[in-house]
């Protein structure tokens, strides 16, 4: 609703929309308005006196965290809006994060102030207490409170602005003094990011209007002094807009002064600069944060850091090492296209049916060919295994997935060899849900269930067995017979197969189709139907017979006695283990380490950090599988988690007794 204001009062559109009525030019897609929630991305763009302001409103739900870092790699700076109801939440702290790993500089906006319970002073507070790194600078107040909220107090013109703040006007007395007293806060941080400030300021306690806010953007963009402006306004109620627009074209380094980070190799750590100041005639840089495929084509959002580009030019794709020829260039508002016929440095724009170009990829010419390097996603923390509805739906199941995946790349999608099941892996159900719909929109649908737990098989023990394959049908028989001993070795050298024939009680062809036979089992395994690592089968005896004996006799002599050694050889399910670091609020820290224990998790270690509580764990993989729905319903989603695999370990007997006897009952149901 705040940029729906925004474009608003800047003219660029005739009326404000309503999330309630799905109006909003931000949320057009059908899952936002049903869902009454953002999803993806949305490019609008503001003009404001001479100035054009390209807004990236980006998604609030945690889920939906990778469009926020595409969106953050895209721009010149971030304003993180926090309401001043609820103060900082999860996708505060994310975005104050995102925008330290690539050194962007951030605005706060308190908005939606004129809500009941609403307090700038406490949201200030807690947003100091929560980062306390960033010096926080009010240079925008609040003109009352709650219903109350009708203007803002400008600590720089130290004026008050009524309603949307088109008209500054004489402060009323009582206020003078707090006012002053901002105004000299945000002299001080403006004279802290230049030495010639800081020596006029010395001189003459006073700096211009054009020199605070240039201290103040040098202030904004300086890593060391993290200093963060911070502003006020109602979206719905229209108050404060003016004095926003134009703090985003005066605290905000033009696009002209971006230093862009690129690289010769993606797998390289060494990075080149292209240096400010960037105009139409530098080399062409462009970056692809965002790609949004439907039954009509997909459509490719891209950023222009340097140069400039035609429709029908032909660029360079580094990732793809490809050629794309460009269609008609779009400026986008929303889901309204506005063809153009070129983009210039600096201005966001789409263009519709590249063949070879994906989200996070780079576009430049040959001859540059340098790679904007994206964002590092977190691993995934939420998987379900996905099958194709029917036949047809099986044919293009992969295709389909795997334009998801291009897309959105905190997506992934596999083929589990383990468990034989297509996975599907996001940051959250909400994110998975919504992707699965837009499958089906794309023409495949697809059924869900848990994933499997990948397991792996193993012995404790040497053990040995001898088996004999006889079979006589009337015409040549077969005849094999081999003796066979287990023995575990380390889980991480696999299998090992070894012949300690003596004598040619079974010649060499035939102890090959004996390993044949017995490397059968190695993916479908014994006792659960798991994968099976750390043991090493030797053959060391055997019988074969000169006119019966065969390859395939060999094969299921080796593959049924390597099953005999196997279950007599102290056979156990190995789990897979993941480290796991939860970030909660302190209140829910008990809770927290509670529900740990009961899913055998091990408790690394714990900090605090701001009010915030990080725990690092060990817990094993089965009970994680839906631990983000758990985390959300415990924290009131306020908890996140990242979660890695770590290593396999045995897995009590009591619990896997409970998967091998599933295993049994489902070979039952499909004999």
């Amino acid at each position: 609703m705040l940029v729906e204001s925004l474009l608003f009062h800047s003219g660029a559109t005739n009326r404000m929309g309503k999330i309630e009525d799905g109006s909003t030019v931000s949320d057009f897609d059908d899952d936002e308005r049903e869902r009454q929630l953002s999803i993806n991305t949305a490019l609008v763009p503001v003009e404001f006196g001479d100035c054009k302001i390209n807004i990236l409103d980006t998604p609030g739900f945690t889920d939906f965290q990778g469009e926020v870092q595409q969106a953050i790699r895209s721009t010149d700076a971030v304003v993180v809006v926090v309401d001043a109801v609820a103060g900082p939440e999860v996708g505060t702290e994310m975005a104050f994060q995102y925008a330290v790993d690539f050194n962007q500089p951030v605005m706060v906006v308190i908005n939606k102030m004129d809500r009941e319970n609403a307090n700038f002073n406490r949201t200030l507070e807690a947003l100091r207490e929560r980062f306390p790194e960033r010096k926080f600078i009010p240079v925008i107040l609040p003109f009352g409170e709650q219903s109350n909220f009708k203007g803002v107090l400008n600590a720089v013109t130290q004026k008050l602005y009524m309603g949307k703040g088109d008209k500054g006007d004489a402060v009323p007395a009582d206020l003078a003094d707090m006012l002053q007293e901002a105004h000299l806060a945000v002299v001080e941080a403006a004279a802290e990011a230049d030495d010639a400030y800081i020596e006029k300021y010395f001189e003459t306690n006073e700096l211009s209007f054009d020199e605070i806010r240039d201290g103040m953007r040098k202030a904004a963009r300086n890593a060391d002094l993290a200093t963060t402006p911070v502003f006020v306004t109602s979206g719905t109620a229209a108050v404060g807009i003016v004095p926003l627009l134009e703090a985003l074209t005066v605290y905000v380094q033009p696009s002209t002064g971006r230093r862009v980070s690129t690289k010769t190799d993606l797998e390289s750590n060494e990075i080149e600069f292209v240096n400010p100041p960037q105009s139409d005639s530098g080399p062409f840089l462009a970056y692809v944060f965002k790609s949004s495929t439907d039954k009509f084509g997909t459509l490719t959002y891209f950023r222009i850091f340097s140069g400039s580009v035609k429709g029908n030019d032909t660029v360079w794709n580094p990732n793809t090492q490809q050629e794309e020829r460009l269609g008609q260039l779009l400026l986008m508002r929303g889901k309204e296209q506005i063809p153009v016929d070129a983009l210039h440095a600096g201005d966001i724009g789409a263009v519709a049916k590249l063949k070879n170009t994906y989200t996070g990829n780079t576009l430049t010419t040959k001859a540059f060919g340098r790679f904007v390097p994206g964002p590092k996603f977190p691993a995934p923390v939420y998987a379900v295994a996905v099958h194709p509805k029917t036949q047809a739906d099986s044919a293009k199941i992969a295709t389909v997935l795997a334009s998801l995946c291009q897309g959105d790349q905190t997506l992934k999608w596999r083929q589990d060899a383990a468990t034989k099941q297509v996975v599907f892996e996001g940051m959250g159900s909400v994110q998975i849900d919504i992707a699965l719909k837009r499958a089906e929109r794309l023409g495949c649908a697809m059924t869900i269930e848990v994933p499997k737990v990948p397991y792996q098989e193993t012995i404790t023990k040497k053990a040995q067995s001898v088996y004999r394959h006889k079979k006589q049908t009337g015409g040549a028989g077969q005849f094999a017979e081999v003796h066979l001993r287990v023995e575990p070795i380390p889980a991480e050298n696999g299998f090992e197969f070894k012949s300690e024939i003596v004598g040619g009680s079974i010649s060499g062809p035939f102890v090959q189709s004996t390993e044949k036979g017995v490397r059968q089992n190695l993916n479908n395994g014994v006792i659960a139907g798991y994968p099976i690592v750390g043991v090493k089968a030797v053959v060391f005896d055997g019988k074969e017979h000169p006119v019966d004996s065969k390859d395939i006799a060999f094969q299921v002599a080796g593959r049924e006695s390597f099953k005999d050694a196997f279950k007599q050889a102290g056979p156990v399910l190995l789990e897979p283990i993941v480290n796991v670091r939860v970030t909660v609020p302190e209140e829910n820290t008990g809770d927290i380490m509670s529900d740990m224990t009961t899913r055998r998790g091990r408790v690394q270690g714990m900090d605090t950090v701001a009010g915030r509580t990080i725990i690092n764990a060990t817990v094993p993989h089965a009970e994680m599988l839906r631990y983000s729905n758990d985390l959300r319903s415990m924290t009131g989603g306020r908890g996140i988690f990242t979660m890695e695999f770590s290593h396999y370990e045995t897995m009590p007997s009591n619990l896997a007794a409970d998967v091998i006897a599933q295993h049994k009952a489902t070979e039952h149901e499909d004999e």
